[in-house]
This record gives C-alpha cells, structure tokens and sequence, in this order.
C-alpha cells in the first residue's frame, strides 16, 4: 500500500492571496452550497454546482471575474474531453435498445439455463449490457426480463433481481465509458486503458459477491415474488411511423456491437505495456485505442450490425441516433459544471491546502478519495456528483501518483460514489417502484447492495494495489 505522506503536492498558481485557514473555509463552504441545494432546496445538480463554485471563489476572496473565467474554463475543458465519450457511448446504447439487441443477448443466454444458475447469468447479462447502457436504461430494459423469467420459474424476485442490478451499478461506477469513472479519468489525469483493466479486475469479484451470493440473503430478507408484480414491454421499438422491427440482430453481432469499444481500449493498453515506444503496431493500436476512436468506430459498427444489417432505413437509424441524444443533456450538463466547480478549487488554491492536510494524515489515497466520495454521496444521494466533487478535490495531491495508482484512484472514488443509496438518490425510487417495494424493503435490498458494492469494491482496490 502506498501511504499518502509519500506524495507531495505541487503548487498551483492561486488567484488570491487567502490564507489556508479561509481557503478551507472556502472549501467547506461551497461543498455544504452544493450539499444543501441538491438534498434540502431540491435544486438541480447543475445549478447547484455553478453555485457551490460561486460560493467557494467568494469565499476565498476570488475576484468576481476570475471566478466566472475559472468556471467557465473548467466548464469547457470537461464537455470536451468527456462530453463526446458520453454522447456516443448513448448512440450505442440507443442503437441496442431500439434494435432489440439487448432481447437478443438476453434471449441467448436465459435459453435452457436452470434455476440455481440462473443468478449467475443475469449478473452476466447485466454486465455485458451495462457497458453502453446508463443504469437508467439499463433499469427500463432488463426489468421486465427479471419479472418475466422470475415469474416464468417461479423464483424469488430478488434472486434475479440482485444480481442484475449488481451488474449495472458496478459498471456504471467502475468502468469507462460511463459518466464518473470518464470525469474521475479526466480530473485525475489517469490513463483510461488502465482503468479499464483494473476496473474490470475489480468488477468481477465484487459482482460475485454483491450479485449472486448476496442474493440468497436479501431474499431472506425480502421475500418478493413476481406473481403481483405486472410485467412491462422491452422489446424492440417502431423506429418510424409504418417501419416496425420484424428482425433483431443475432447475439454474436450485438455483443460485438457493445464490446468493440472496451476490447479497443484493452488491446491499446496491452500494446503500450509488452511493445516498445515507436512500435509501428503499438502506435496503431493506440490510435484505435483512443477513447473517442474506439467508441466512434463501435457507433459505426453498431449502425451497420444493429440498423442496415437487420434491415432499418437510414431515416430509422438517423432517427435513433438523434433520440440517443437529448437524455442526456441533463448528464453532460451536470458533468461539465463539476468540471467548472474542480477548476474553481484548484486555481483557488483550496486544492493545494487540502492536500497538504491529507498529506500529513498518513492516509491512504486510496481510503482519503473513498472517503470524500462516500461523504458527498451521502448528502446529496448522486454518485455522478459524488465522483465530480472527490475527484477535485483529491486531484491536487496527485501529481506524481504513477499511472497505476491513479487508476486506482478512480476505482476508490467510485467505489466511494456508491455507498448506501437512500430517499435522495433518484435511483432508489427507480428500484422500489419497478420492483414493487416499500421503502423499507428497497433499503434492505437495493441499499444494501449499493453498500456491499461500494465495500468490497474498495477492498478489491486495496487488494489490487498490493501487486502493482
């Protein structure tokens, strides 16, 4: 384990001349703006945001024109480095759920499998379509499979549907190119290759353990059965007036589809770690290997193995793409104000000043980047703003972690962003309401998963910066 006390943080050009004790007022001050508006005030993220960065330059005595220049530009740096990744990863998702891809691996994967392995395969399917999919579509499209192959079997509900959700939420917190692990990459400064070697390391411990195993327990807690529940449509859409879907792409084209972009990336960190600097096939796979590349390459791919290959017009894939893109203003707006609210701490100097707290504390990075994450996703029940926040503040003290470190670093902080979802987090209310739960039976289930994720998650980190 790398302690903390090892790493020194370097000064960054401060736009005031504050003293630490002010600047870690500034600091408190802006997260509790932030913290309040979302969780008391009912603001939304992302207005919120721009004021918790108001509030911190304030504070810390920033000139009102500085402030809005740091904002501003940490505002635009974010859009552009993690805008574009989230924007297509939401084309392939889209191109999946509308083609009815998603029924397709489903289907495959469900047919002739028993009841005691059927746990195990919905944490399979939930995994491999939580890479393009948010977890809010990932929710609307395997739900209804849950219900029906529950019902289908008579199982308990949460011994398929655990493992499913498990699935999605690890993705969604561990792994590129999801929202928090792309900003905690960008904040960081880490190398998305590594992050997603490491990040697939961790996931699959943690989904063994959070998926299928806790599973047995939770339906002790919670004995749920599908029979009350009704069951909703996922199947594929009409994607223009008089054009239904009447073919669905075949499984090994829609798994291609999904997992072209992550195999891209592993290969372009495979090559930069067993061939020299120069290589001709080394400097090819990193180009294919870029994030944007890769995920460009698997929007095409998608467009021809999930549209033109199962028949679609060009009017129909069109209209997909374009339908991809509005969910997700929301997403990249909040994203690129925690761009902004990240800026706003460095170039005020509060980074520095908390790293040099942090420093002296003897704290593990990994452990002091959890905490922070699990702090934020507390109080304002969002892990997307929970990783924003950890990840700016965290980022000053890290500027000679090696590569690997701070890959781990952005598993810590996810895992962090995780923790104990409850009444304000938006996704408990997806949960209890497609499952049919009371609150109670959603925080015995659902929230402890989340926990469960979250803490073995960075037991698995901890674990993995053993040996590297």
């Amino acid at each position: 384990m790398t302690a903390l006390g090892r790493f020194a943080a370097e000064d960054a050009p401060s736009l005031t001349s504050a003293g630490d004790g002010q600047l870690i007022a500034a600091a408190l001050a802006g997260i509790a703006a932030v913290v309040l508006l979302i969780s008391w005030a009912k603001w939304h993220p992302f207005l919120a945001l721009i004021i918790g960065a108001a509030v911190m330059g304030g504070v810390a005595a920033v000139a009102p024109a500085d402030i809005v220049t740091s904002f501003t530009t940490g505002f635009g740096k974010t859009t552009g480095s993690v805008g574009l990744l989230v924007a297509l990863g939401a084309m392939i998702g889209k191109l999946l759920q509308d083609s009815g891809g998603s029924e397709s691996i489903v289907d495959k994967l469900i047919n002739g499998v028993s009841e005691a392995r059927l746990p195990w395969v919905m944490a399979g399917i939930a995994f491999i379509l939580g890479i393009p999919l948010f977890f809010e579509v990932g929710v609307v499209l395997l739900v209804p499979v849950v219900i029906l192959v529950a019902r289908k079997l008579d199982m308990s509900l949460m011994k398929v549907g655990i493992p499913a959700l498990a699935g999605l939420s690890i993705l969604h917190g561990f792994v590129p190119p999801h929202p928090g692990p792309l900003v905690a990459i960008d904040a960081l400064g880490a190398d998305m290759g590594t992050v997603l070697i490491f990040g697939l390391v961790v996931a699959v411990p943690t989904l063994v353990i959070a998926g299928p195993l806790l599973a047995r327990f939770v339906d002790q807690w919670v004995p749920k059965h599908a029979s009350a529940l009704a069951v909703g449509g996922s199947g594929p859409v009409d994607s223009e007036p008089g054009q239904p879907i009447t073919k669905r792409p075949g499984f090994g084209p829609a798994v291609i589809s999904i997992t072209l972009p992550v195999l891209l990336m592993l290969a372009r960190a495979v090559a930069e770690i067993t061939l020299e600097d120069g290589n001709g096939l080394r400097t090819f796979l990193e180009f294919l290997g870029t994030p944007a590349v890769a995920l460009l390459l698997a929007v095409l791919v998608s467009m021809w193995f999930l549209g033109f290959g199962i028949g679609r017009s060009k009017e129909a894939i069109e209209k997909t793409i374009g339908a991809s893109l509005p969910p997700i203003a929301g997403i990249l707006l909040i994203v690129a104000a925690g761009g902004g609210f990240k800026q706003m701490l460095v170039d005020a100097g509060v980074g520095r000043v908390i790293g040099d707290l942090a420093q002296g504390s003897g704290l593990s990075p990994l452990l002091l980047g959890w905490l922070v994450a699990v702090g934020i996703r507390l109080a304002t029940g969002s892990a997307t703003v929970a990783t924003i926040t950890a990840a700016g503040i965290v980022s000053e003290f890290t500027t000679t972690l090696d590569k690997p470190m701070l890959a781990l670093l952005v598993l810590a902080i996810g895992a962090g962003s995780l923790f104990f979802s409850h009444v304000n987090d938006a996704g408990f209310w997806l949960v209890k309401e497609y499952f049919g739960l009371t609150v109670g039976e959603t925080i015995k289930s659902w929230s402890v998963m989340e926990t469960v994720i979250s803490v073995v998650g960075l037991l698995s980190v901890l674990a993995l910066s053993v040996f590297v």
